[in-house]
């Protein structure tokens, strides 16, 4: 996944859970400044971070159903 679709999908979880980027920064186990450079297009997540984001994004759609 590209990481500007990655960061969509992100953003769209945490509109519709009604949840902060703070809050969405202790779900991940980073830093709000860190979630907030994604957002807003400062920095992009590593490799690493992607690989947790999508583990993270499955769980989370997985567990809706």
């Amino acid at each position: 996944m590209l990481n500007m679709d990655l960061i969509k999908e992100l953003d769209s979880y945490r509109l519709e859970n009604k949840i902060t980027q703070q809050v969405l920064a202790e779900q991940l186990g980073v830093s709000f400044v860190t979630v907030n450079r994604w957002f807003n297009n400062k920095t992009m997540p590593n490799k690493i971070q992607q690989y947790h984001i999508e583990k993270f994004l499955k769980n989370k759609t997985c567990k809706k159903i």
